[in-house]
């Protein structure tokens, strides 16, 4: 094994079930003998270069094999390691380095980390700050759609959802090296090319700085690099311009009415696309856009920076509780969506709280009315609704049931 068996997922990525195997550790340990050369017979690697697999999700582990194993994740070392795998190998694998501590941290990755050529070599006379790489994993920097770390993987940098990587004791050159080739492109995953691509380069020096020696930066209180700003001038403006929509979505974009989506909370770039779509659909006759009665005849005389504006003043709003309540049908498809029937977890696009992805286009669903939610899907699968990026949507809700409908429906509203 030359390279990486696992990924590094910070805010994570197309996330599918793996397998239902169940895995046994001593089986696991017998078949291990192939991983030790890379990644230390009890998981914890030599070499900053592999990943620790050491106390690492045994679910996460036996997913990315079967991701090499099927080609969603290439590397010309690990697929044809993987491709000799069973279900149960992996599962069996996955076991036996779950149940490994991480107890022994490597003394070599301090000096490994300095020294370490292309990834953490600084060109520069740059200076990693490990507490403000503490700052971009707790509290991220949502002036840039940065995403705390903290709510995927943990305050203790242990994740609570399975197939989300643990980071505890991990090597710092290895989180660099994925977080790079996130921002590169070259690692495929929506979330995570996202997160890395409003990262520069200093930042991700910051970050493997912090998980360098996490202890050395413990009384260290977290910061945020700058303040949000209150409201925006844009949101002021379309305070005014929002009368018009009080009747269907309420003055503040929280709809009383089920059929309407609240507005509250939702990115403005999303709600001015639609309102964009809105009008394309208009005037296209449903042929291009987003079509609708009610809205074609409100967005005609709407000029660009007036949907701007409408957009900011309702993101600027705090979107109310919605109507769902959590369930496990719906919380396994959104996390975990359903790999056998090519499902994507909602997760990926939705974030972990439903809170959308602004710079990605993609809406934040916590909090919706669970009537609006499923209407939206079985348009989606009817491709009565066609807007969305490159039929994502489009071809997921088609593989939905009505019961996965109504699931999703009731978990994504309960989100907060």
């Amino acid at each position: 094994m030359k390279k990486i068996i696992f990924s590094l997922l910070l805010v994570s990525g197309l996330i599918n079930t793996v397998m239902a195997a169940e895995g046994n550790i001593e089986a696991g340990k017998a078949k291990s003998g192939m991983c030790a050369a890379c990644h230390g017979a009890n998981g914890l690697s030599a070499s900053p270069n592999f990943p620790n697999l050491a106390g690492q999700h045994a679910d996460y582990i036996a997913k990315q094999l079967k991701s090499f194993k099927d080609g969603n994740r290439t590397d010309a070392m690990m697929a044809p390691m993987a491709a000799g795998l069973s279900n149960q190998d992996m599962a069996d694998l996955g076991a036996f380095f779950a149940s490994q501590s991480r107890t022994v941290e490597k003394s070599s990755d301090a000096s490994d980390t300095s020294a370490s050529g292309n990834v953490v070599a600084a060109v520069t006379k740059f200076v990693p700050d490990a507490a403000a790489g503490k700052s971009i994993y707790e509290l991220g920097d949502p002036s840039r759609s940065i995403a705390a770390c903290v709510n995927c993987h943990g305050k203790e940098w242990r994740s609570e959802v399975l197939i989300y990587p643990n980071l505890a004791k991990q090597h710092s050159v290895y989180i660099e090296k994925q977080l790079h080739s996130f921002k590169a492109g070259n690692r495929k995953d929506p979330a995570m090319n996202q997160f890395a691509a409003a990262l520069s380069d200093n930042e991700i020096k910051n970050i493997g700085a912090y998980f360098t020696d996490t202890k050395a930066v413990a009384n260290v209180k977290a910061r945020r690099p700058a303040a949000p700003s209150a409201l925006s001038e844009n949101a002021i403006a379309g305070k005014a311009k929002a009368a018009a929509c009080a009747a269907c979505h309420s003055a503040d974009g929280n709809s009383l009415v089920a059929a309407y989506p609240k507005l509250a909370g939702q990115s403005a770039r999303y709600i001015a696309k639609q309102l964009v779509d809105f009008k394309v659909g208009a005037s296209s006759n449903g042929q291009e856009g987003r079509s609708d009665a009610v809205m074609a005849g409100m967005v005609m005389a709407l000029s660009e920076q007036d949907m701007l504006e409408l957009g900011s003043y309702f993101a600027a709003q705090k979107v109310s509780a919605g109507n769902g309540s959590d369930n496990e049908l719906g919380r396994k498809l959104y996390f975990g969506g359903d790999a056998a029937r090519g499902i994507t977890a909602c997760v990926s696009c939705h974030g972990v709280k439903g809170n959308g992805m602004p710079k990605a286009g993609f809406p934040a669903v916590a909090g919706q009315h669970v009537e609006y939610l499923a209407a939206q899907l079985n348009q989606f699968s009817k491709k009565t609704r066609a807007n969305d990026k490159n039929g994502m949507m489009r071809s997921i809700a088609k593989r939905l049931k009505k019961d996965d409908v109504a699931a999703l429906s009731q978990f994504m509203s309960s989100l907060k």
